[in-house]
């Protein structure tokens, strides 16, 4: 039988034992199965991999697949070569959205996957790009999402944005959270923000405790850029983050740009996937809290 992919690279934190485990077995079904198995080059000697460098990952690679949680799963899309490579994920995390295979189901379902029987689904990403008063540019790209927050300091931030040169408001708050479908069931669903359906191609603006009630989040088009500007205020300093990762300070005399990339990410899912049952499993949809509530009394 042929194989829908010949080279498949493996990626995770190899020093958790959850991962690790699991991570072994991949690479020993894999290359019984006659599949070129590679890894990162800090990969443990141990494991039945070849090992590449981080650039090389996407260009040798047919598929990643990312054991752990969705931080892993963040990290793997940053290796997929703009995008250009599929990537699935097994959860080993706390909550894991986007990692929807579980270690129990792991063979089982890579046997299905390598022999065609899967569906692929493709994700938003988004552009952040902070612009200095001497034109020096920083810039970076989300899966999940791109936040604006106070630093070092317990004062609220000021600050405005723009939707398509349009301005829309004057924030003050602990910051502002902009969030891809997939980054809403994150650090934006924390925050008030809503759920957003992956296949949408829209965005959500969600302020962090704003101080003014009436400060809601915002759902737009992703093809609308977003501009940000930290207004002046004394003793107060922020920072840009990227899916977990500083993008750096923000002054008040710099811009940050959020827009849409032109490069997705895309995923592979086992046959039976549901992006609905996946929300009632990790959300507890659908189970009576009295009864869990009457067990633990």
């Amino acid at each position: 039988m042929s194989k829908a992919f010949q080279t498949v690279a493996i990626v995770g934190r190899y020093s958790d034992p959850r991962v690790a485990e699991p991570m072994a077995l991949l690479a020993e079904y894999l290359t019984k199965a006659g599949i070129d198995v590679i890894c990162p080059a800090d990969a443990p000697a141990t494991l039945q991999a070849r090992t590449v460098s981080d650039a090389d990952l996407a260009a040798e690679a047919d598929l990643i697949i990312a054991v752990g949680g969705d931080g892993t799963m963040l990290h793997a899309a940053g290796l997929t070569g703009s995008g250009k490579v599929p990537l699935l994920g097994v959860n080993r995390g706390r909550l894991g959205f986007l990692a929807d295979v579980s270690p129990a189901e792991m063979l089982e379902n890579l046997e299905q996957i390598l022999g065609g029987r899967y569906s692929r689904e493709t994700r938003l990403q988004l552009i952040a790009k902070i612009t200095s008063s001497d034109g020096s540019e920083r810039s970076a790209v989300a899966l999940n999402d791109i936040v604006l927050q106070r630093r070092e300091t317990g004062r609220m931030v000021d600050f405005e944005t723009r939707i398509a040169g349009r301005f829309v408001n004057t924030h003050a708050g602990d910051g502002l959270i902009v969030a891809t479908p997939t980054g809403s069931t994150a650090y934006a669903l924390s925050c008030g923000g809503p759920i957003i359906e992956p296949l949408l191609d829209a965005v959500v603006i969600v302020p962090i405790c704003p101080h003014t009630l009436s400060d809601r989040p915002i759902v737009i088009p992703a093809g609308l850029d977003i501009e940000v500007k930290l207004l002046p205020r004394h003793d107060t300093k922020a920072e840009v983050s990227v899916d977990g990762h500083s993008l750096g300070e923000l002054d008040p005399d710099d811009s940050l740009l959020i827009s849409k990339s032109v490069n997705r990410i895309t995923l592979i899912h086992p046959p039976g996937y549901d992006y609905y049952g996946i929300l009632r499993s990790k959300l507890h949809w659908g189970r009576d809290s009295r009864t869990r509530n009457q067990k633990s009394d």
